[in-house]
């Protein structure tokens, strides 16, 4: 099933022991211990918010500041405050939420200010934005390239932030595949679809990793007129009781500012060098380590957005009552009660807490996902990513009763089932480069292991809707984000087969045991699924927008290294700038 001799150069040390590896010999940095750092001692900040519910134009800047992210230089809040500097959308971390409203389209334009060279060591050995121009430093001083993608929107390919679309400051340097974005041509978003919790966050080719950790990311909550009926007729908290939050782990230097891992941990590698993955020790919440939320005894509506490089979050709320009502991109019909909640990298999930009988009380949010995930090294009881959130909730209620949100029974008809007229089947598979490294991929089971800049295999017809077979070859789950489509899950089956340790092409497979259905707060539209190991997932979804987008794995550190294909629904389009690059028959492999 697996080629464990490919891994055993990093892995057999266990991904804890490489992670520390690399981050304490980092930039020769002294790293900030999570363990000892004040926790729960500042409130949770609320982002900022653009307000294009009526539709219409606005500007966002990528710029670089300053801010405090709630760390100290000592284990108590008397010790001195560190600042960090960030990259942010109109310079805040994290970027202000867009409202947006089904059917009210909305233009962005993109105005990228990051002109200094990137805060982040930059692996050029790596296929990444300015990748022409790495002859020594040449690639220094053209700024930041950088490309927005809103996920989980159902957006026209040229407004959707494919990562070959990037740009630098000014517009000076493009990707072969951008289109728009400045202000003759900005992007638009449709809103077509209906009410959700969706994300934008940088999407440039091969540094989407850095570029996201420096603080690129945001909240798009679009509305529509069945969620706002429901809070209206008390079924769903309103604001007031609705908090967004967006969970990210980092690292930090001595002085405050971010360590990204780039230490080589294979001989002959270059330095910086990209690693396998990245797994922070401090737990950030709207750019806030460690926070509490004050609450009041009754029911709130959380929108979890889980923005982490590769940790997969396994959640637990004291003996709070959860009830999920919503995935991705949208609301499920009833809310489904957990005791816990599983949320990968690049997922959302909305529930409901009631804090109706926890007067006065104290409830620490907990985490035990293993890195990585789900049979890696398990989280340390102390060690910080143990630990998210705090909710102080109210000795008394201070509203007017008629006020109090209550738990819904229902909340909208249940999700039709598409029906799919095809199957396609697809493998993750895990590689090494050239230097050694481990490098996961995409592929088909006939063809292997493919590179992004390879032809393109799948390419669904205009207004299909097929179901996908996604067989993982890896020991690792993997949260597998299809562009511009929402998806439904069918079910997971275990499977054997034969893998080509060099070239992952797969054969023989069987499949063993019974199918298993969605647990229950995966029924719904998702855009993201988590794929087990020794595992296929089916999915199915419609693909009704044309054009050219792409599939990869949401641990950021696998897109970057080469965990990434081309999507082409339909034909090619007419307008891509190939410019030198491959030909159009290339492109699609014919």
């Amino acid at each position: 099933m697996r080629n464990s001799t490919l891994r055993m150069p990093l892995r057999h040390l266990g991904t804890v022991g490489l992670m520390l590896a690399a981050t304490l010999t980092a930039n020769s940095q002294t790293l900030l211990d999570a363990a000892t750092h004040p926790k729960f001692v500042n409130p949770l900040p609320m982002p900022s918010s653009i307000d294009l519910r009526a539709g219409g134009t606005t500007t966002i800047t990528m710029k670089q500041a300053t801010q405090w992210l709630g760390l100290y230089n000592g284990t108590t809040t008397a010790a001195p405050k560190l600042n960090t500097t960030i990259y942010g959308y109109n310079g805040t971390y994290p970027g202000p939420s867009i409202l947006a409203s089904k059917g009210k389209a909305i233009n962005v334009i993109w105005d990228n200010q990051l002109t200094a060279d990137h805060m982040l060591p930059i692996d050029t050995s790596v296929h990444w934005a300015l990748g022409a121009y790495n002859d020594g430093n040449a690639y220094k001083g053209k700024g930041v390239p950088v490309v927005p993608h809103l996920h989980g929107g159902h957006t026209e390919w040229q407004s959707d932030g494919i990562p070959d679309a990037w740009f630098t400051p000014g517009f000076a340097l493009k990707g072969d595949k951008y289109i728009k974005g400045d202000a003759t041509n900005p992007y638009v978003y449709g809103n077509d679809q209906d009410a959700a919790t969706m994300w934008y966050h940088d999407h440039a080719i091969g540094i989407t990793r850095l570029n996201a950790y420096s603080g690129l990311a945001g909240f798009y909550l679009l509305t529509d007129p069945t969620e706002q009926a429901l809070i209206a007729n008390k079924k769903l908290p309103d604001p007031a009781f609705t908090i967004p939050m967006v969970v990210q782990d980092k690292m930090f230097n001595s002085d405050g500012s971010l360590n990204y891992p780039s230490t080589p941990m294979v001989p002959d590698a270059p330095d910086p060098s990209h690693l396998p993955e990245m797994f922070g020790d401090f737990i950030l919440v709207n750019g806030m380590a460690w926070p509490f939320v004050n609450v009041q005894p009754a029911v709130y509506r959380i929108r979890l957005l889980n923005g982490c490089d590769s940790r997969f979050l396994n959640l637990s709320f004291g003996g709070a009552a959860i009830y999920v009502i919503g995935s991705d991109d949208g609301l499920m019909s009833t809310p489904v009660k957990v005791t816990t909640l599983l949320i990968g990298p690049g997922e959302r999930k909305e529930f409901l807490i009631d804090f109706g009988a926890m007067n006065g009380k104290k409830i620490t949010v907990t985490n035990n996902g293993a890195i990585p995930f789900p049979a890696g090294t398990p989280v340390v009881a102390g060690s910080g990513p143990d630990q998210i959130v705090q909710f102080r909730v109210a000795s008394k209620y201070t509203s007017a009763v008629n006020d109090i949100p209550k738990m819904p029974t229902s909340l909208m008809p249940a999700i039709t089932p598409l029906v799919s007229t095809s199957t396609r089947q697809v493998i993750l598979f895990e590689s090494v480069d050239n230097y050694g490294r481990i490098m996961p991929m995409l592929g088909t089971p006939s063809l292997g292991g493919r590179a992004y800049a390879d032809p393109f295999t799948e390419n669904p017809a205009l207004n299909s809707i097929e179901t996908w077979e996604v067989y993982n070859n890896t020991v690792d789950a993997h949260p597998i984000h299809l562009h511009s489509v929402k998806m439904q899950l069918i079910n997971r089956q275990n499977f054997t087969a034969t893998v080509d340790p060099a070239t992952g092409v797969t054969t023989a497979i069987k499949l063993v045991g019974k199918t298993t259905p969605p647990v229950a707060d995966e029924v719904g539209w998702k855009d993201t699924y988590v794929m087990y190991p020794g595992q296929v997932t089916r999915i199915k979804a419609k693909f009704d927008l044309p054009g050219w987008y792409v599939w990869h794995c949401h641990i950021l550190s696998h897109e970057d290294h080469d965990m990434m294909r081309p999507l082409l629904v339909g034909a090619l389009p007419t307008n891509l700038p190939l410019g030198g690059g491959p030909t159009a028959a290339q492109l699609i492999g014919t």
